[in-house]
C-alpha cells in the first residue's frame, strides 16, 4: 500500500507503548509496577454504573444526536456554568467518545496548513501530533521547573502573533502536575484578545487540585467568545473505559465539530451519556474521596523520590503525576526510564515522551496503591544508584 504523506506526521502516546512493553515483560513472568499510565485505579462509582444499566434496560442502545443527548448537553452546560461562573447554553456543547476527539476536531476545524499553534511543552503529546497531522506549525512554549512548570511567559509573548491560529493550555497539567496561576492566565487572555486567537483550554484534571481553587481562563474579559473548554468524565469519575468527553465552544464552532462527529463517529453511545448525567448530578463524595487519596499518595511519592540517588522532585499542585528531575544522572531520560523498567520492573515514562523540554525528567503516575508506590520506590533505588555511580 502507498500511504498518505500525512500519516508520517502523526505521532502517538508513549504511555501506551510503554504499557505494551511492560505487559510483554509480564507475559514472560516478570512482575511490573505500573506507574506509566494515567488512569485512576478506582472503580466507577456505583450510582453511575447503575444509571448505565437502567439506560440499557430502557433501550438506550440506538443512535443519538451527533452533538450528544439534549439531556446531557443541558447537564454539562449547567455544570460548566456553575464551576466556571459563566453562562453556557446546551447548543455550545458537543459530546464525544473521549476527550481526545475534541482536541482533534477543534484543531482540524481551526488550523490550516502553515498556521501556527502555540501549545505547552512538555505537554500531552497528542497536541503536537494533531497539529503536525493537519499541516499546522507547532510552536512549543517551555514549561519551566523554576516557575512550578508554568508557561515561559517571555517565550509565549514573543511567539504569539497574527500568525497564531490557536493557543492550547492545560491546567492542572499532564505531565508535570503544574497549575497556571491567575497572573499567567490573565496575560495569556490579554494576548489572545489582542490578536483574537481562540484558546483551547484542556481542563480534564480540574477535580485534581490540591491547593487553592480551580481557575479557568474563561473568567477574563473578552474570553467568553474565544474559549473552547475541553473536559470529560474519564479522570474525575474514574470512567476511562467509558470513553466520554465533551467540549464547550462558540456555537459556530460547535456546529463544525458536530459535523466532524457525523463524519467520523456518528454519535457517542447513548447509555454512557445517561451515566454521564448521573455522574454530574449525583453524589460527589466518591470524587472527593478519590482526590483526597491521590493527595495522600502524592505526598508519599514526592518524599520517596527526593530520597533517591540523583533525583529531585517538586510537589505538584494538581493532576496525579510527578515530574522528577533526573538531570544529575547525566543520561537521556528515555535511557533512565528503560533501565528502571528492565532492571527494576517499574514502568515509568521518560520526559521526552512529552516533548523536547521534557529532557532531564521522568513522569510517574501515582494512580496506584500506596503499597505499589512504595514497592516501586524501593525497586528504583538500586537502578538509580548504579546510574548515578
Amino acid at each position: 500500500m502507498n500511504f498518505a504523506e500525512r500519516m508520517s506526521r502523526l505521532g502517538t502516546e508513549s504511555a501506551f507503548e510503554v504499557l505494551a512493553r511492560a505487559k510483554a515483560l509480564e507475559r514472560q513472568g516478570k512482575e511490573i509496577v505500573h506507574l506509566e499510565i494515567g488512569e485512576p485505579d478506582f472503580d466507577t462509582p456505583a450510582h453511575i454504573r447503575e444509571a448505565a444499566k437502567r439506560a440499557l434496560d430502557d433501550g438506550a442502545t440506538h443512535y443519538g444526536p451527533a452533538a450528544g443527548l439534549p439531556e446531557l448537553r443541558e447537564a454539562i452546560a449547567k455544570d460548566i456554568g456553575g464551576t466556571r461562573n459563566i453562562p453556557v447554553a446546551p447548543e455550545e456543547i458537543v459530546v464525544t467518545p473521549g476527550a481526545k476527539p475534541i482536541m482533534y476536531f477543534v484543531i482540524t476545524a481551526l488550523v490550516n496548513p502553515g498556521d501556527e499553534v502555540i501549545y505547552p511543552n512538555p505537554g500531552f503529546p497528542i497536541y503536537e501530533s494533531v497539529i503536525n497531522f493537519v499541516g499546522g506549525v507547532p510552536v512549543p512554549i517551555p514549561l519551566r521547573e523554576e516557575s512550578d512548570f508554568g508557561f515561559d511567559m517571555a517565550a509565549f509573548e514573543k511567539a504569539a502573533s497574527k500568525k497564531t491560529r490557536l493557543i492550547i493550555i492545560n491546567s492542572p497539567q499532564n505531565p508535570t502536575g503544574g497549575v497556571l496561576g491567575l497572573d499567567q492566565l490573565g496575560r495569556i487572555a490579554e494576548i489572545a484578545v489582542k490578536y483574537q486567537i481562540p484558546v483551547l483550554t484542556d481542563e480534564v484534571y480540574k477535580a485534581f487540585l490540591y491547593e487553592g481553587e480551580f481557575a479557568s481562563i474563561t473568567r477574563f474579559p473578552g474570553m467568553r467568545d474565544l474559549t473552547i473548554i475541553l473536559d470529560g468524565f474519564s479522570k474525575s469519575f474514574a470512567m476511562t473505559g467509558w470513553r466520554m468527553g465533551y467540549g464547550a465552544m462558540p456555537v459556530p464552532l460547535a456546529e463544525h465539530v458536530a459535523r466532524l462527529m457525523v463524519n467520523s463517529n456518528s454519535c457517542t453511545a447513548s447509555f454512557t451519556q445517561w451515566a454521564g448525567i448521573a455522574a454530574l448530578q449525583g453524589d460527589q463524595m466518591p470524587v472527593r474521596q478519590m482526590v483526597a487519596e491521590f493527595k495522600r499518595r502524592r505526598d508519599i511519592i514526592v518524599a520517596g523520590l527526593n530520597a533517591l540517588p540523583g533525583v529531585t522532585c517538586r510537589t505538584p499542585k494538581g493532576a496525579f503525576y510527578v515530574f522528577p528531575n533526573i538531570k544529575a544522572l547525566k543520561r537521556p531520560s528515555s535511557e533512565v526510564a528503560e533501565a528502571i523498567l528492565q532492571e527494576g520492573g517499574v514502568a515509568v515514562l521518560g520526559g521526552t515522551a512529552f516533548g523536547q523540554y521534557g529532557e532531564g525528567y521522568l513522569r510517574l503516575s501515582y494512580a496506584n496503591s500506596e503499597a505499589n508506590i512504595r514497592k516501586a520506590l524501593d525497586r528504583m533505588r538500586p537502578v538509580l544508584a548504579r546510574l548515578a555511580g
